[in-house]
């Protein structure tokens, strides 16, 4: 089941850059709450909770990107992507990938994943072999990404 399935988050390596989550935990099973809700996967399909502190010097904005390696696609699977965070932003509530409930900062968007469409969509892998999830937020140098 999804739910069983390990998620890693990762930190930046370059000073004291770090990425907290409520919701989740390096090494850790994921939530009901943040698994899909399709495909045979019953989950809440609610976007974690994620917290970050001491961005680099010169940071301009954010970006979040969600991937599983793991998925049978060739390049993975991409659950989430948000970009244009402003740099005074430190933290996404959970559910915030729902396009629905607004809760993104102002300016921020997110871009289409691997569901096909702008938002948070859930682990949900294929039964066998347990799946990896990497959470990453990324300090970036530019105020917006013009994708």
């Amino acid at each position: 089941m999804a739910a069983n399935q390990p998620i890693r988050t990762a930190q930046s390596t370059a000073g004291k850059f770090t990425v907290t989550s409520t919701n989740i935990s390096p090494g850790g099973k994921i939530a009901d709450a943040q698994v899909y809700n399709s495909f045979g996967c019953k989950g809440g399909n609610v976007s974690p909770e994620l917290s970050w502190s001491s961005a680099p010097a010169g940071t301009k904005s954010f970006a979040i990107l969600m991937h599983d390696p793991d998925a049978p696609t060739g390049s993975g699977w991409w659950h989430w992507v948000v970009y244009n965070i402003p740099a005074n932003v430190g933290s996404l509530p959970a559910g915030a990938g729902d396009p629905k409930k607004s809760l993104l900062p102002s300016g921020a968007l997110q871009g289409r994943t691997d569901f096909g469409d702008p938002g948070y969509g859930g682990p949900c892998p294929p039964p066998g072999k347990p799946h990896r999830y990497y959470v990453r937020v990324y300090a970036l140098k530019v105020e917006k990404l013009e994708v």
